[in-house]
């Protein structure tokens, strides 16, 4: 039986919650130096748990996430169960704790989790054959502004999307960059008119192609995945949005698995995963072509940006 975990908090995203409800709200973690509730011993012919987050709405990643459990468990020969958590910081605490045995996650969340109990990388996408993605700052097409710079000009009056507060491309890069400028520190200090939380980089992208915020941050690889399946129904959005910005290159979201981990697991991890070719499960990871090997190095630049907005939880 599929075990889902439904995210109510991303479906009512612009709603907005209360603080116990946050779905931002920083975990307390064990350190790599903290012992973690129970001792860990790798269970070879148990259970094996995959989180995943919703990056884009949660329906339309259902079939690939059920194609790749069963991928998945002909490949390790044992049953997988895929699970859709309802934030980041929740997985970050079920793989410090060894309650999952991998997780998609964003740069950001993935270098909490390894600062805070070693989780390695092995695993991410590529697309297009390129392992990098970029972090967009985009508006509607029938904007006045060309660039960033013209937008900032006008900065008193625009409201302003990000995606997760945990998010590497809808908030951690941009927001930076933004804080470099001197125009943003928080949600609630900033020289802008306003500044929301939406949730989700599909979210981010239909309030600004709706036109209610004038603009918002975005994980690029996702929005061109959106703009293929919406012109695929014959939809407007790749004329309907205009790139104000664009960061550099960052390498793509990791597969992650706790410090435990055996090499030979992650072995047959990475070999599984580079099998893969159902187009319904590449679609939901960015509109990836192939999944690759990857490794912790790979997202140092991340963590140097994590630290200097301070966006890592360090014991």
């Amino acid at each position: 039986m599929k075990k889902w975990l439904i995210s109510l908090g991303m479906l009512v995203a612009l709603s907005g919650c209360g603080a116990a409800d946050d779905p931002d709200e920083v975990v307390q973690s064990p350190t790599v130096d903290e012992e973690t509730e129970a001792p860990v011993t790798e269970q070879e012919d148990g259970e094996f748990k995959i989180a995943v987050i919703p990056s884009q709405s949660m329906g339309e990643m259902q079939q690939g996430l059920d194609n790749l459990e069963t991928h998945l468990t002909e490949r390790l020969e044992r049953d997988v169960i895929v699970e859709q958590y309802p934030n980041y910081n929740a997985v970050v605490e079920a793989i410090n704790y060894n309650h999952i045995d991998l997780a998609f996650l964003g740069p950001l969340t993935y270098l909490i989790a390894h600062e805070q109990s070693g989780a390695k990388a092995i695993i991410t996408q590529e697309v297009d054959g390129s392992p990098f993605y970029y972090s967009y700052i985009i508006t509607h097409a029938d904007s006045e502004w060309e660039d960033l710079d013209d937008l900032l000009e006008d900065r008193a009056e625009v409201d302003l999307a990000f995606a997760s507060i945990s998010s590497t491309s809808g908030h951690l890069i941009p927001g930076l960059h933004l804080r470099q400028l001197g125009y943003y520190e928080s949600e609630d200090k900033h020289e802008f008119n306003q500044i929301q939380f939406a949730g989700s980089h599909d979210i981010v992208t239909t309030l600004v192609q709706d036109q209610i915020v004038d603009a918002g941050a975005v994980d690029s690889a996702i929005l061109e995945a959106l703009m293929q399946t919406d012109e695929e129904n014959d939809g407007t959005l790749r004329d309907d949005i205009k790139v104000l910005w664009q960061s550099e290159q960052l390498y793509q979201y990791p597969w992650v698995v706790p410090a435990q981990t055996s090499d030979t697991l992650i072995e047959d991890l990475q070999l599984a995963f580079a099998e893969i070719e159902d187009e319904a499960i590449l679609r939901i990871f960015g509109g990836a072509t192939r999944f690759v090997e990857a490794d912790d190095s790979q997202y140092a630049d991340v963590l140097e940006a994590a630290r200097e907005f301070d966006m890592l939880t360090l014991e």
